[in-house]
Parts: structure tokens; sequence; C-alpha cells
């Protein structure tokens, strides 16, 4: 199979399952955007793992040979799967063209073996380090493939730092959306102090007070947008199209987040989604406001 297939079915990859970030991805330049879409491509295959019927055993050991694959990727510079999987066979050329931490992937798995064991979170600490392996990892991969808008004055420490929050926002804000589905699948992701503070023991499972779960939901919607205030400088670091990008999947996250907040309540009763053109609408607003 040829790079050039390997990255045109990782793309068909991410314009179905990326229903929110490929707006922002799309704005990016051509080579970009196929980086990026290879990074979706990885990150849903392990997702979609962890988020299987298959039984934990067997979770555990799909997982453990995705992380094979992926230090062979990095190590030879070529997938050790084989040249018909089309995902590492994109990623091995990302690898090569731009300077993706080699922490980044490894630490989405390790977030998705903690969803396969049942952890649960006693503290928002806790869960922010669950945060950080599943999404600020793909933050951080991200950054590697954005274009800085001054690489010689950028403090990288600090923008990977700011990538990291702005993944933990978007996964906070992604938690709060999917409360009834992660329950139905007796999943709790919100800290067990947060939990006892507002009297709920389930929150989603349909037998709670729904005042109480609502003021939970704004209580933890608040913390998401303080994520949110803290990353989304990073948007100034950037070029204009990886700044857009930046802004047009943080903001169709941020409105989801905002309209949790308008009505807690409907988390529990349906998964709350923003409409096609409400997603463009922010895709166009961000490539007009990044760069200035």
């Amino acid at each position: 199979m040829s790079g050039t297939e390997a990255y045109r079915r990782c793309e068909a990859i991410t314009r179905a399952g990326a229903g929110n970030f490929y707006y922002g991805i799309r704005l990016l330049a051509p080579q970009r955007r196929r980086a990026m879409c290879a990074v979706y491509a990885f990150a849903r295959r392990v997702d979609d793992i962890g988020d299987g019927g298959l039984p934990p055993e067997e979770k555990l050991r799909r997982l453990d040979e995705q992380e094979r694959e992926l230090a062979a990727l990095r190590e030879q510079g070529a997938p050790g799967a084989g040249p018909e999987d089309p995902v590492m066979l994109a990623l091995a050329d990302a690898y090569t063209r731009f300077a993706i931490p080699p922490d980044a992937l490894p630490a989405l798995i390790a977030g998705v073996r903690m969803d396969v064991e049942g952890v649960t979170y006693e503290s928002a600490e806790e869960l922010v380090l669950y945060c950080r392996r599943v999404a600020g990892a793909i933050g951080r991969a991200c950054l590697a493939i954005f274009v800085l808008r001054d690489p010689a004055g950028t403090d990288m420490a600090r923008a990977n730092r700011l990538a990291d929050d702005l993944g933990v926002a978007l996964q906070l804000t992604n938690i709060l959306r999917d409360i009834r589905e992660d329950a139905q699948n007796g999943r709790v992701y919100l800290p067990a102090e947060d939990l006892r503070r507002y009297g709920v023991s389930s929150p989603g499972a349909g037998d709670e007070d729904p005042g109480q779960v609502a003021a939970l939901i704004r209580f933890e919607a608040a913390r998401a947008r303080e994520w949110f205030e803290r990353g989304i400088v990073l948007a100034g670091m950037l070029d204009r199209r990886s700044g857009a990008c930046l802004l047009a999947m943080a903001g169709i996250y941020r409105r989801l987040l905002s309209r949790i907040e308008t009505d807690p309540e409907r988390v529990l009763r349906e998964r709350v989604a923003l409409r096609i053109y409400e997603k463009a609408w922010v895709a166009a607003r961000s490539m007009l406001g990044a760069g200035r």
C-alpha cells in the first residue's frame, strides 16, 4: 500500500469518527492535515479497543500489541504490523516528518488501560492524570504538527503544558457529555469526593435527584472552563492555520460545554451535540480570528 493511500484511509477514518475535531483539522495545510489524521486514526483504534465488547483480558492483550507496534515504528521508522496496515504506515511517515513526542501515544494507551481495568477517581487530581493520558498526550502530539509563530522565541516546555491543559479541558467536557452513556456501561469518571459533596452516587443512572446532579454538573463544567482558559493561550503561539485549527476544535467544545452548563439535566436525557452548521460557523470564525 502506498503512503498516499494510507493517508487517504486515515483521513476517511477521521472524517467519519472525528465529528468535532475534523472541522479544525481541515484548516491545516495538506501535509499537516494528513499527519493529524494519522494520529487521530491511531487514537481512534486504541479507543475502540477500550470501548469494544471484548473481554477485558483480550482488550489488554490488544493494547499491549498496539504498544509494541508503536515502539517498533518509533525505533525502526517503519510499521511492524505489515505494509497493509494503513494507520501504522501513515503514522510511521508522520513520525519521520514531525517531532511527535515519543511518550505521547504510549500515554494514550496507558489511559485506555485505566478504562479497561475499571479505575475510578477519588479526587480531581486523580481524574486529571487520566485526562492528561487520554487527551493531553494527543494535544502534545498535535503541537508537534502545528507551526509555531516564533519557533526560536517559544518556551516549548510551557507550550507543551498548555497543549496538555487544553486536552484536559476537552476530556472533562467529553466526560460531562457522556455521563448517561457511561452510566449505562457501568463507568463513573467524576471524582468520588465531588459525588459525595453533591449527594450523588451514580450520575446518569436515572435514579438520582436531578437537581443534585445538575448542581454537580455545573460544578464540573466550571472546572472544565478553567482548564480551557489556561490551555487556549496556546493559540497565540501558533501561526494562522495552526491557531485556527486549535481555536476551531476548542471552540466547538467550549460551545458544547456552554450548552451543558445552560441545561445540565439535558445530558441525563440525551447526548448533547452541535449541529453541522454550528461547527462550520465556529471553524470559519476561528480562521478569521487566528493569527492576529
